[in-house]
């Protein structure tokens, strides 16, 4: 993991099409802005790992109706 220290207003970019910029810095949280192409899929951690326990959760009921 690369882990950078950035001010507000500073961005990160990623390659040549996605550009992250430090918003704002509260005490508790940093507001991020990413520029990147429309085609790009941009989704927190948090919503990915529900959507995976979702699919795993649709998996086992339609097995145990198979079964």
């Amino acid at each position: 993991m690369l882990v950078l220290s950035r001010k507000s207003g500073e961005k990160i970019r990623i390659g040549d099409d996605v550009a992250i910029t430090v918003v704002r810095i509260g005490p508790n949280t940093v507001r991020l802005g990413i520029e990147a192409p429309r085609d790009m899929s941009i989704l927190r951690e948090e919503l990915c790992e529900a959507d995976a326990q979702k699919r795993d959760d649709e998996q086992k009921d339609s097995s145990a109706i198979a079964g």
